[in-house]
């Protein structure tokens, strides 16, 4: 389960803001999560309970937000939402897509006490 590695960076990242930034308690974390991040959402939800008991985040609410697939069609020139990898551009039909975005998981902000 590579989620509980994500939490485990996602705490140590909580651990460095709370020591730069001088609070105590995450009370809500979100992060960003894409389409083709290959993340299991429940299981980072369980992973986050038990990777954050100890540290400021502990019983903290995360929060997380659907990234779409991105890709720049070659053939029409436009970036469009995709659902699949191997989808055709929905404005074109192409199948000549570069993926550019949809794998990233990345934490938007915090709310902190």
């Amino acid at each position: 389960m590579h989620e509980m590695s994500l939490c485990e960076g996602i705490r140590e990242i909580i651990l460095d803001q709370a020591r730069t930034h001088n609070f105590a308690r995450v009370t809500v974390l979100r992060v960003e999560i894409g389409k083709f991040a290959g993340v299991e959402k429940p299981a980072l939800a369980f992973a986050f309970d038990v990777v954050m008991q100890g540290s400021p985040a502990e019983g903290a609410r995360l929060e997380m937000i659907d990234l779409p697939g991105q890709a720049l069609c070659y053939d029409c020139g436009k970036s469009v939402e995709i659902d699949d990898r191997f989808a055709l551009c929905p404005l074109c039909g192409s199948a000549k897509l570069m993926p550019q975005g949809g794998d990233e998981m990345r934490i938007k902000d915090m709310e902190v006490i």
